[in-house]
């Protein structure tokens, strides 16, 4: 069992009166980690330590800063075993899921590093005689990092490295499913010389999340928010950050529509929607909700899709075979399973899989979706993928839209240039075509549109997030003044 303290001011410390909770495995019930229960008081006293050493990060050098992100990212994969156990007996993640986190989060950090030199800004014409303006990008100040459990090591990452490399200090909000998972990487990059304040990491119990998360947001060191996680509790901490006037970065659900036309290659497409929905038993941002499929191949797409989910097995994680794992808890079980009965009960086929038994769910087809079924319009996220049928393109593209989400979205199609067309009218912050909605990489610009959120993570979209853009002149000759 892992046992998890608060680092705070480049220490590990106890919470106030050595408060602890404990996080289960999903599948055995057992203890695997018991974590320091943060109270408000140890918030505020963690957000005071962030502030004070921001005075002394936000004027370290490029150098300095390139350097440390780098050696946290050999530091990370040093540490791949421990990060692998963790998540696993922490989320019920397959082994291969965490491993592929971890090398996804060392690339983050040197894609931060990268980021360094470009935090930079431009000269602008002004029109003042002997005037240079210039507009420079600064630090911020204290950014939070809010980071769920689905994806850990990769969210809880990319929710700190670029405002470190941008100069800011930083503090991660470990998610309650999984504080040892998250602590660790606190541990990497204070190893790699983010001491003293520079990176803490925050864990509390799940029913004290709301007031430590609102004594950060208020408190007057924090400039900046970050949320990956549910559109619910995104809407609330963006109230709470729009009342201090704290912009927030948040990354939300997503309903992520994989469009298939007719002239499709079916095989490539059954392959993607597959990983799309199943991989990591569906808990992905990302994951593909909704399979839109143009009726002159519907039937076939369908059968070859159950066939392909009828191949893949969820399970213990450490059992050979189970490339799925589990779900995250017994509750997401339950709601999985009242979006399946509802369907089902207005009309709605299982072509694969089927009720979930605890944490364990089958990789589920459900075809013959309609408007009338809660599947069709609230996120699963689960194993369970709906299959819509569209008459033609048009209708595909209504339907793709008719969602409050925006985030991820595929269009299959072997003309590329209808692809394309098809692509610029979804509506989403990302669109792959001939690929798989569950994609990302360091440096691309990641988010979303409408419920899905606000603001982009990766490359120099980061930079834009997480500084300020100051006007500065130097007046270099004489100036006239009217008085």
């Amino acid at each position: 069992m892992n046992k998890i303290a608060l680092l705070l001011g480049g220490q590990k410390r106890d919470a106030e009166q050595n408060a602890l909770f404990q996080r289960y495995n999903p599948l055995s019930g057992e203890v695997v980690t018991e974590a320091a229960a943060a109270s408000v008081a140890d918030a505020k006293e963690t957000a005071t330590a962030a502030a004070q050493a921001f005075k002394r990060w936000s004027t370290s050098s490029v150098g300095e800063r390139r350097a440390k992100l780098l050696k946290a990212a050999d530091l990370m994969e040093s540490y791949q075993g421990e990060f692998i156990a963790r998540m696993v007996a922490e989320t019920g993640a397959t082994p291969a899921w965490a491993g592929f986190n971890v090398m996804v989060a060392a690339g983050i950090l040197r894609e931060a590093a990268a980021l360094t030199t470009q935090v930079g800004g431009e000269i602008i014409p002004s029109n003042v005689p002997d005037n240079m303006a210039m507009g420079i990008r600064v630090p911020c100040g204290v950014v939070v990092g809010i980071a769920p459990w689905n994806a850990p090591i990769i969210l809880g990452t990319r929710a700190i490295a670029t405002p470190l490399a941008c100069g800011n200090t930083v503090i991660l909000k470990a998610s309650e499913q999984c504080p040892a998972t998250h602590h660790l990487i606190g541990q990497v990059l204070m190893e790699a010389g983010f001491g003293e304040g520079v990176v803490n990491v925050i864990t509390n119990a799940p029913e004290q999340a709301a007031e430590v998360v609102e004594a950060l947001i208020e408190h007057e060191g924090v400039r900046r928010i970050n949320f990956t996680g549910s559109t619910g509790i995104g809407r609330i901490i963006a109230e709470k950050a729009a009342r201090k006037l704290k912009p927030v970065l948040l990354e939300l659900g997503g309903k992520a529509p994989f469009v298939v036309l007719e002239d499709a290659d079916l095989d490539a497409a059954v392959e993607a929607a597959a990983f799309g929905a199943f991989f990591n038993q569906g808990q992905i941002c990302m994951s593909t909700e909704r399979l839109i499929v143009v009726d002159a191949v519907a039937d076939e797409f369908a059968r070859k899709l159950a066939e392909k989910a009828k191949s893949l097995k969820a399970g213990d994680p450490l059992a050979e075979g189970n490339a799925l794992g589990t779900l995250i808890s017994a509750q997401a079980g339950i709601k999985l399973n009242a979006l399946l009965e509802d369907a089902q009960s207005k009309g709605a086929s299982v072509l694969s899989g089927g009720p979930a038994e605890g944490v364990i769910m089958q990789a589920t087809l459900v075809d013959n979706v309609t408007a009338d079924m809660r599947l069709y319009s609230e996120e699963s996220f689960g194993p369970m993928v709906a299959m819509i049928r569209a008459k033609d393109e048009t209708d595909a593209v209504r339907l793709a839209n008719d969602t409050e989400y925006g985030l991820s979205a595929a269009v299959f199609s072997r003309d590329i240039a209808r692809a394309m067309a098809v692509a610029k009218q979804i509506e989403s912050g990302i669109c792959h075509i001939n690929a798989p909605t569950v994609h990302d990489e360091p440096q691309m610009p990641f988010g979303g549109v409408k419920a899905s959120g606000y603001g982009r993570f990766g490359g120099k979209a980061g930079i834009e997030e997480f500084t300020d853009l100051r006007w500065m002149t130097i007046q270099m000759g004489p100036r006239h003044y009217p008085i």
